[in-house]
């Protein structure tokens, strides 16, 4: 039987609490590695991370909450208390739906996150992480997202970090007639090319990228002339440009200084995670570097245009929460209900069998002792029943838990009593049975 027993813990490192190297400081090498780091752990069951330029989270699924805690605080052990946010169960699902609907990233309502989610999904699914716990969660989020941008106009205007970053360097640079590089051809390079195109006077493009195929790509997004280059035209393309975006995601800098040392007056951004271009780049006279830690002046401008649009994400938000907390509640205590009574049926057979093997009895006598034991193993089960339902309404994890890992199906002989004894000690001795049946028990006793 498969059983969604367990609660999520959540931690989290993101733009509202951690700058851009406390960010990258705190990623893994990649969140598959992240993922497995977490299931190395005995007391994991499930486990999910989604790292992005502006966010680094991890959730597990452990027996109980102190549990997950404990993993984790070890799992971010090298992290500044102070850039950690945690999040108990009911927490970690509501904040999967604010980060997957956009009303969590650094740019409100960017599109680009909700693939970043389903990427880290199957991240996760890959490798077997994700169970019935995480499996609800995860896809009501991803839900939730896509009614946030079908349903209200919170992707209205400047939908990525790419597209701030170059409403940022319009408003404060000339950029007419200026020629752009792009480097990298992600979706984030791609995103802030259609936004140069859409936004800005730049007349010509250049992308470069390890892969030229992949920099045609880009170019084929846009509709401004340019070229697609191989990195070791990029020394080339970076002094011709008038702005530099650099998103390329490697591991180590891509432009440092002395690339940019004897170029003229440069705007370069720098949106990749880890970092693309050192701050001491910007300490050039001739180069101004932005990174995603800059982007706070667009960022908030465009949170204040969608006030409105995002209360009525909240909206969807809550519907959404309150229909996954039920489905939580029914599908636990259906589960620890469903066990006890596939228990204590297979249970009453066993001793029925025995009984019947022992008792010469007609038909309509085996019919009568049937009936009584059904009647007893409901009697017994209601109580824990009524209680295990409310205990689910309540939101009592902790017991819907326990009872769930009590309560397996399989029980034994010397787990439980025989069925005859527990029907003559709930009955209060062998008193109201058919006198032919209370004859026969008496003889088996």
């Amino acid at each position: 039987m498969t059983t969604s027993t367990g609660v999520i813990t959540g931690v989290s490192v993101s733009h509202r609490q951690a700058d851009v190297g406390e960010i990258e400081s705190a990623a893994a090498s990649s969140q598959r590695a992240a993922v497995e780091r977490l299931l190395d752990h005995a007391a994991v069951t499930e486990a999910f991370a989604i790292q992005t330029c502006n966010r680094v989270e991890a959730y597990v699924v452990t027996d109980d909450a102190g549990a997950g805690r404990a993993v984790l605080e070890s799992y971010a052990a090298d992290i500044p208390d102070s850039v950690l946010e945690w999040l108990d169960h009911e927490a970690s699902l509501r904040h999967m739906m604010r980060v997957a609907s956009g009303l969590e990233s650094l740019v409100i309502g960017e599109d680009q996150i909700i693939g970043q989610v389903r990427d880290a999904y199957e991240d996760a699914r890959s490798i077997g992480a994700v169970g019935p716990v995480l499996e609800s969660a995860i896809t009501k989020a991803i839900h939730v997202g896509e009614r946030a941008r079908s349903e209200t106009a919170i992707n209205d205007g400047v939908v990525s970090v790419g597209s701030a970053a170059v409403e940022l360097a319009a408003t404060e640079h000339d950029l007419t007639d200026a020629t752009a590089t792009v480097v990298g051809a992600g979706e984030m390079s791609t995103l802030a090319a259609k936004a140069l195109d859409a936004r800005t006077d730049a007349d010509r493009l250049l992308v470069v990228n390890r892969t030229v195929e992949r920099a045609e790509r880009v170019l084929d997004a846009v509709e401004m002339d340019g070229q697609p280059l191989g990195m070791d035209a990029l020394e080339r393309a970076v002094s011709a440009a008038d702005v530099v975006v650099s998103a390329t995601g490697k591991p180590d800098l891509v432009i440092d200084p002395s690339l940019v040392a004897a170029i003229g007056e440069t705007v370069v951004f720098d949106l990749a995670q880890p970092q693309d271009v050192p701050e001491s780049v910007g300490e050039l006279a001739n180069v101004t570097r932005y990174d995603l830690d800059a982007l706070e002046s667009v960022t908030e401008e465009t949170r204040a245009k969608r006030r409105e649009a995002a209360l009525a994400v909240e909206e969807v938000i809550d519907e959404a929460f309150e229909e996954l907390l039920t489905q939580y509640k029914r599908k636990r205590a259906d589960e620890v209900i469903s066990a006890m009574y596939e228990g204590a049926e297979r249970r009453k057979t066993a001793e029925l069998e025995q009984a019947f093997a022992k008792l010469d009895l007609d038909e309509e006598e085996r019919e009568v002792v049937e009936s009584m034991a059904d009647s007893i193993v409901n009697q017994l089960l209601a109580p824990p029943t009524n209680g295990l339902r409310d205990a689910a309404e309540a939101d009592d994890w902790s017991t819907i838990n326990t009872a769930l890992q009590l309560f397996d199906p399989s029980f034994t002989d010397e787990e439980t009593d025989g069925l005859a004894a527990i029907a003559e000690h709930a009955s209060g001795g062998s008193e109201g049975m058919p006198p032919a049946i209370r004859d026969r028990l008496d003889d088996r006793t």
